[in-house]
């Protein structure tokens, strides 16, 4: 029999089309009272049965779901150059630690001198943290980037109550990442937008206008999401605090220069840091994730709690602090992940993630480099961790970037981020990350340079991709307008 192609792969449904019965699963003989489920359950919890739902056997499911698992692209197929979510290669030593039974079967209501290697490690960990930014503390306990991110304007919202000055509202960068303002509207501020320059960084003379006794904070991305870095970051932190608010780094973009600059000393009062980006975790689909956030001397009254302390060479977690923002989740974060974190950086060291950001940025400038003038650069400025372009090259002939993406499936690569940030129309934002080979990024280049030249050859080629995927193209605008998420059988 020939072997089923991929693309040619089934619905569940369709897998067993005679209806045959076939035994799945061995179930051993209840031991609780056999219920009629309407009897006890009200009727909105009741699902209706699923008509024609087939009988397979075990081996069926598992090679139907693991044929659907080879379809999925992830960072360990090739490169992932997602320009707002770094996705780098995850060592698998991380993996190692995260599954040490003194790791992974801690309970988070263990007594501390149970747990004193778990506590050890989220100590050196914040203590890695605060090499790494300049930060004078670090709270572990936020879940990812946008948790961290309303952890720290909570606490400077505290820092300001204490003092007497509470503001009302946050500055962001027309720049920013999407969370800034709802984080600032979720905190209870007015979020404000700074214009940006014709550079692509902060107009200072608007920042200078805006930045009043009402403003709480400005939350500034460093790079900004242009792969741009805020070169007049001094002058900005010097303003913001003059004027009594302060300064929050967005922390998305640290992939750039880990290693190189500490953001303490650019004037940051609060920045997050995505542990699973920059410190290789897997994530993506929901999960799993950390955002630690470091603080600046003026904050640290503020820090979440539970924390943990160094007392001699014991350390305990601290659950009660009046003065602290208290508690922004259960426990003390996402302890594994923290683990993983631990790991890769230990690895690599200190002169190893000065080797990380360098080889990041070095690849977004060979990007840079090979596809400047096949796709246009609004703002053509050196860049750090990533690349922005935009489609107005093929636009000219009716092709845009979600054409281009949906053509780069069929040569093997996952897409870039698009239509980010909406300063850039059309825009195609790439970042490579450190993880891939020097080949695989020409590879990268070597396709996106063939897309460009097939747009001026048979653009509807382009525009009718992808080509060699198990789904080709879809309504996407009626996919998102009347979602579908339950089997029909045909009709007829």
């Amino acid at each position: 029999m020939r072997r089923r192609a991929l693309r040619d792969e089934p619905p569940f449904f369709e897998l067993n089309p005679r209806r045959t019965v076939r035994q799945g699963h061995l179930l051993p003989p209840l031991d609780v009272p056999d219920l009629d489920p309407a009897a006890v359950l009200p009727q909105s919890l009741l699902r209706a049965p699923v008509e024609d739902f087939p009988d397979l056997g075990e081996h069926e499911v598992v090679q139907h779901f693991h044929r659907l698992s080879q379809l999925n692209y992830a960072v360990d197929e090739g490169l992932y150059p997602l320009g707002s979510c770094t996705m780098k290669y995850n060592p698998r030593i991380n993996e190692r630690t995260a599954r040490l039974a003194g790791f992974a079967d801690l309970h988070p209501l263990q007594p501390d001198d149970q747990v004193q290697g778990a506590l050890a490690l989220m100590w050196e960990l914040e203590q890695a943290l605060k090499a790494v930014t300049g930060m004078a503390g670090v709270t572990l306990q936020p879940a990812a980037g946008a948790h961290g991110e309303l952890t720290g304007i909570l606490m400077i919202r505290k820092a300001l109550e204490a003092r007497g000055d509470a503001r009302s509202i946050v500055l962001v960068p027309d720049s920013a990442h999407g969370t800034n303002p709802a984080t600032a509207s979720f905190a209870g501020y007015e979020a404000v937008e700074i214009p940006s320059a014709v550079d692509g960084t902060v107009d200072l003379a608007a920042l200078a206008e805006l930045m009043n006794e009402r403003v709480a904070a400005v939350m500034l991305t460093v790079p900004n999401t242009l792969g741009v870095f805020e070169h007049r970051i001094l002058e900005i932190s010097e303003l913001v605090h003059r004027r009594g608010g302060f300064l929050y780094l967005d922390g998305a973009n640290l992939n750039a220069f880990v290693g190189r600059a500490l953001v303490g000393r650019m004037g940051a009062d609060a920045m997050h840091i995505n542990l699973h980006k920059t410190f290789s975790t897997p994530h993506g689909g929901g999960g799993p994730g950390a955002g630690p956030v470091a603080v600046s001397e003026a904050l640290l009254p503020h820090l979440p709690v539970p924390r943990v302390v160094r007392e001699g060479d014991r350390f305990r977690m601290v659950w009660h602090d009046p003065n602290s923002v208290g508690a922004m989740r259960g426990y003390a974060g996402s302890f594994l992940i923290l683990v993983r974190a631990m790991t890769y950086i230990r690895s690599l060291g200190a002169e190893g993630l000065r080797e990380l950001s360098d080889v990041a940025v070095l690849y977004a400038n060979l990007i840079r480099h090979r596809l400047r003038g096949a796709y246009h650069l609004k703002y053509d400025a050196p860049s750090l961790h990533e690349v922005v372009f935009d489609d107005s090259v093929q636009a000219t002939r009716d092709v845009h970037n979600i054409d281009i993406a949906k053509r780069l499936l069929d040569y093997g690569f996952h897409p870039p981020t698009m239509s980010f940030p909406l300063i850039v129309h059309g825009a195609l934002m790439i970042e490579p990350t450190e993880s891939p080979s020097p080949e695989e990024v020409g590879a990268f280049c070597d396709a996106m340079l063939e897309i460009a030249r097939e747009v001026e050859r048979d653009p509807l080629l382009v525009k009718s991709a992808p080509h060699d995927t198990p789904v080709r193209r879809i309504d996407e605008v009626r996919a998102a307008r009347a979602l579908k998420v339950r089997w029909q059988p045909e009709q007829g």
